[in-house]
């Protein structure tokens, strides 16, 4: 089973935030955990400190919280890494209304844009113009219109963004960790 499969989907954390007494969207932590990891490689004591600020809590309420919320950093982790690039972004899925699904991508972008706000100019003057490009483009994302109907056309819409949201962060990762992942390796070729 890979890393993708493991990963806990937005529900489950939304109702171990519940569980905390804590109305916080996932999307916006994750989209914070994700821009972390990519950035300074956030330990999982700082994930937990994070986790536990923006629930408004001093710790995770017992054990399982805590290592649920560690599983999910080590998850992210493993999948921002892994060669098949197959990072999501934690995201309410289609049990959801699509404005609840388009709130969600907002609040992801916001958390991912708000840790690379904190990371200062300095950190993106090394970046590719493919990769500032990707990351301005999120901030019109951002802002974007959340009270959408349900339609195949804003459906539409609302993949293409989210995938563009999700590619900026692969290359966000794969930036700032060269050779993590090792998108290029494979079998030699024969000659």
């Amino acid at each position: 089973m890979s890393s993708i499969d493991e990963r806990p989907d937005f529900s489950t954390i939304a109702d171990l935030f519940l569980l905390h007494g804590s109305m916080q969207s996932p999307a916006f932590l994750d989209g914070r955990l994700c821009a972390s990891l990519a950035l300074h490689e956030l330990s999982t004591s700082g994930w937990l400190e994070e986790v536990c600020l923006g629930l408004g809590v001093e710790q995770p309420r017992d054990r399982e919280s805590g290592e649920a919320l560690l599983e999910w950093r080590r998850l992210t982790l493993e999948t921002l890494a892994d060669s098949s690039l197959n990072y999501e972004p934690l995201l309410p899925d289609e049990l959801y209304s699509l404005a609840e699904r388009a709130q969600g991508l907002r609040e992801w972008t916001l958390g991912f844009l708000e840790v690379i706000e904190d990371a200062g100019s300095e950190a993106r003057e090394g970046w590719s113009a493919p990769l500032r490009e990707a990351v301005d483009d999120l901030a019109a994302l951002a802002a974007m219109e959340t009270d959408i109907d349900d339609s195949a056309e804003n459906e539409n819409d609302l993949f293409a963004l989210t995938e563009h949201a999700r590619m900026a962060a692969m290359l966000l990762y794969t930036e700032q960790r060269p050779g993590q992942p090792q998108v290029e390796a494979g079998e030699p070729t024969q000659h």
